[in-house]
C-alpha cells in the first residue's frame, strides 16, 4: 500500500490521504473546491466543480493514473438540481471516457462545499 501526494492539489483537511494505491488500483480521497493554497472557491456550482476536477486530475496523476483510467466515481452533491451543470463540466472533463458513477444529494459537505468527488482508477504500474 502506498500513499499519494501532491503540492498540486489540496492538502487533506483531516487525518486522510489525498490518496491510496493498492497494486494498480488507486483510490482517491474525496475532494472539494479548495485550491492547492487551500482557498475555498467561491459559492458557484460550475466554478466549484472544475476546482474539484482539477484536484482529482491532480492527485490521480500525481499516482501514475489519470482521468481515462478512472473505472468509478461518486458525487456528492448539496443541491441534486445542480446535476445538469455538473454533468456538462464533468462531461468536459471525462469527455468519451464514461467510467461508472453514482451521484447523491447530502445536506452538509465539508467547508460548506456544493460538490465532492472521490474516484477509483488504474494505474500504470503496481
Amino acid at each position: 500500500m502506498e500513499t499519494i501526494s501532491t503540492s498540486n492539489a489540496p492538502q487533506a483537511i483531516g487525518p486522510y490521504s489525498q490518496g491510496v494505491k493498492v497494486g494498480n488500483l488507486l483510490f482517491t480521497s474525496g475532494q472539494i473546491a479548495l485550491t492547492p493554497s487551500g482557498e475555498m472557491i467561491k459559492n458557484d456550482i460550475k466554478a466549484q466543480t472544475q476546482q474539484v476536477l482539477r484536484n482529482l486530475q491532480a492527485v490521480l496523476e500525481a499516482g501514475n493514473s489519470s482521468l481515462e483510467k478512472v473505472i468509478k466515481t461518486t458525487i456528492f452533491l448539496k443541491n441534486i438540481e445542480d446535476f445538469e451543470v455538473v454533468n456538462e463540466i464533468y462531461e468536459e472533463f471525462f469527455k468519451n471516457h464514461k467510467p461508472a458513477r453514482s451521484t447523491v444529494e447530502v445536506s452538509r459537505l465539508p467547508k460548506d462545499a456544493l460538490i465532492e468527488i472521490e474516484a477509483i482508477a488504474l494505474t500504470s504500474n503496481p
